[in-house]
């Protein structure tokens, strides 16, 4: 089955390359407000942070079809010695949009990826109350849903060719709202300087909520995780992304290097780039000198 990916350069606070209700399932991890792993100081403040998510919202309810998920991998963050509660914030968000609670994810690091930080090492200089601050293992992944889905609609076809092996849900604790899964290490080529989530994460949401030959979308696409299991799924995607200059990468990624063609399964490959108006496309360049206040 041969299947069509998309990559749109712009910001995906409008999405107007897509049309309404024409995508299957949203799986997606927006950027970590003003981490200094993730475009420290990016965002003006957080009722900024706060308002491009309202937009993506809305323009997610617009897009996805009747029935079908969202899913938001994301984190509350400490910022400057204040903690924001952004889950709670963006569940709310989604929820004005008109998408209903559904259920809410956490997948957990391995042990050893942390070790005892300044902020958690204050308790060990000072064993007292009121000293403690943990560290974070745990990230949320929070499924929201439109309306209701309709199971008449899938063909038997389909339904068995989406098949999910039971052993794999059960021997990898899928049934739990706690996933372990290894997080992406430093040092990943692909990855550098994109705070990216892990395979596994897009594997199993896409598995889970979305049949073979269906349509899956990232509005913050990254270095293109979705796209690739999309791609490996059999399933078809969509991925917006603001920061051109991650192009070559993500083309690489999902496989559609130039070196590939005649390889690639009657697989097609389109790349849009807005390059004028409110919500085009912008380079690392750009995103420094606005951190740096040189730009508006």
């Amino acid at each position: 089955m041969a299947t069509y990916h998309k990559l749109i350069f712009g910001n995906c606070m409008n999405m107007e390359e897509i049309e309404n209700e024409s995508v299957h399932l949203i799986v997606t991890s927006p950027p970590y407000f003003n981490a200094p792993f993730d475009y420290e100081g990016l965002f003006i403040n957080y009722d900024q942070y706060l308002g491009v998510l309202n937009n993506f919202a809305k323009e997610s309810y617009r897009v996805l079809q009747e029935g079908r998920i969202i899913a938001l991998n994301i984190d509350d963050m400490l910022v400057d010695g204040q903690k924001y509660p952004i889950v709670a914030d963006a569940i709310k968000i989604l929820q004005k949009a008109g998408f209903r609670y559904r259920d809410k994810i956490i997948w957990k690091k391995p042990n050893g990826y942390l070790r005892i930080s300044k902020r958690s090492g204050v308790i060990l200089q000072n064993p007292f109350p009121m000293y403690f601050y943990p560290d974070n293992l745990l990230e949320s992944i929070v499924i929201l849903q439109k309306g209701k889905f309709d199971y008449r609609s899938i063909s038997n076809e389909i339904r068995n060719l989406s098949r999910i092996d039971k052993d794999e849900i059960q021997d990898n604790g899928w049934y739990k709202t706690l996933w372990e899964m290894t997080n992406v290490l430093p040092g990943s080529v692909l990855e550098k300087n994109v705070a990216a989530f892990p395979e596994q994460l897009p594997y199993r949401i896409i598995k889970l909520y979305s049949y073979v030959g269906e349509t899956v979308l990232d509005p913050f696409l990254g270095s293109g995780t979705t796209m690739k299991v999309a791609r490996n799924l059999k399933r078809n995607s969509i991925g917006i992304e603001i920061i051109q200059d991650l192009e070559n990468v993500i083309i690489k990624k999902v496989g559609f290097e130039k070196d590939c063609e005649g390889k690639n399964d009657g697989d097609k490959f389109e790349i849009i780039k807005r390059s004028i108006g409110k919500f085009k496309s912008v380079t690392i360049n750009y995103i420094q000198k606005k951190k740096s206040k040189d730009i508006n």
